[in-house]
């Protein structure tokens, strides 16, 4: 099957071209949203971190804002920065570089303060989007999608109707040629032992479920067994008593093909090897799309129970929901009502069908209920305190 999307000189085609104005920290956040809000159809991201982080910790958000700007749909950089911050301005670009895009970079202390950086900043992002304007849609094959896969304010009818929609998607994509990601490592707990047999390659079988161990002794350390009760309050509130029955349910929007590998939080599916793969992200639902978004993910597909109206800055969400009454009461904000397998004898192969063309008509160019209403949501994944 064929698409319509952005080449790159590096890696797959875009179904989005967004001038991304990339903060390296906080310190230099604000700057960067007034120098996107300068230029239409910029964006930029509202970072809490970049300073102030040691080890892995500064590593993994250095990842994840470098995975952002080497996202395909972004078609040009530019890098703000403090001066003082952990992570560098020019080295954050350098990071990007390699993709072959309009990368720059700025620096606030250098330029002489913010209104000097927002003005330079807004004439150099003036000049990136006038350059990326001249970008047209080309066909490439859909092999190339990488879709990220995602539940949150979840309810029975999550694990009953919209997550196996999610899991027949991701069996036709991965059947033809591309690449799906399953992700948030809590919501695993109880079933990794299912989705362990899939692994074909016992190395990456072990790195899966050395994951799933290491976040529940993290909890532990902080008093809580995730295996004893359902820590999310949205989640009992909705039917779901125990982390197993959420598990159970969350495992179906992996379908059944294979898993070709486990992915560290923002880590790039390696070249050439598409398929299945786990990502060990939280079960927080906008630092997980974060997380698999900055690994390459042009597309997102929400499964939501109680509804949410989470959307991302450079990939569109699908939302999706198992509860009729849900995609009622939040019409505005759900693409595809998969409650209709319950209350009307759909069936899943109907309303996977569905979503699959809704994907296609999204990465063709088609705007989701998220986009259109502007939600940007953003998050990363912290692994220690701030020093």
């Amino acid at each position: 099957m064929k698409l319509m999307g952005y080449r790159r000189a590096q890696g797959p085609h875009g179904i989005r071209n967004y001038l991304l104005v990339l903060p390296t920290s906080v310190c230099a956040a604000d700057t960067a949203e007034k120098i996107a809000c300068q230029v239409p159809g910029a964006v930029s991201v509202p970072t809490q971190h970049g300073c102030c982080q040691i080890g892995s910790d500064l590593a993994l958000t250095e990842r994840t804002l470098a995975g952002f700007g080497m996202n395909a749909n972004v078609g040009a950089v530019l890098v703000v920065g403090l001066g003082c911050d952990g992570i560098q301005a020019r080295h954050l670009a350098g990071m990007i570089e390699p993709m072959g895009k309009p990368v720059q970079s700025i620096v606030i202390q250098e330029e002489g303060g913010t209104l000097k950086t927002i003005a330079e900043g807004g004439r150099i992002a003036a000049d990136m989007a006038r350059a990326i304007s001249a970008d047209v849609r080309e066909e490439f094959d859909i092999g190339e999608i990488i879709l990220g896969m995602e539940c949150g304010g979840s309810d029975p009818t999550s694990g009953l109707a919209s997550n196996p929609a999610i899991g027949y998607v991701s069996d036709k994509l991965v059947d033809m040629g591309g690449s799906s990601i399953l992700s948030e490592t809590t919501e695993v707990i109880g079933a990794e032992h299912l989705l362990a047999a899939r692994f074909a390659d016992e190395e990456e079988r072990r790195k899966f479920l050395r994951m799933v161990r290491d976040v529940e002794d993290r909890a532990i350390m902080l008093g809580q067994d995730l295996r004893s009760g359902q820590p999310t309050p949205g989640n009992k509130e909705g039917g779901l008593s125990t982390i197993e029955e959420k598990s159970l349910g969350c495992m179906y929007k992996a379908g059944t093909r294979p898993f070709t590998g486990a992915l560290e939080y923002a880590e790039r599916i390696p070249e050439g090897k598409r398929g299945l793969y786990f990502m060990d992200t939280p079960g927080q639902d906008i630092d997980s799309i974060t997380g698999m978004v900055a690994g390459g993910a042009q597309v997102i597909v929400f499964s939501t129970g109680r509804g949410t109206p989470t959307g991302s800055p450079i990939a569109p969400v699908v939302k999706i929901t198992g509860n009729s009454e849900t995609f009622r009461s939040m019409r505005d904000n759900m693409d595809i009502n998969a409650g209709r397998i319950i209350t009307e004898g759909a069936s899943l192969s109907q309303i996977g069908e569905e979503l699959f063309e809704m994907m296609v008509k999204v990465c063709n160019g088609r705007q989701t209920k998220a986009e259109a209403l502007g939600h940007r949501e953003f998050g990363i994944y912290k692994l220690a305190g701030t020093f």
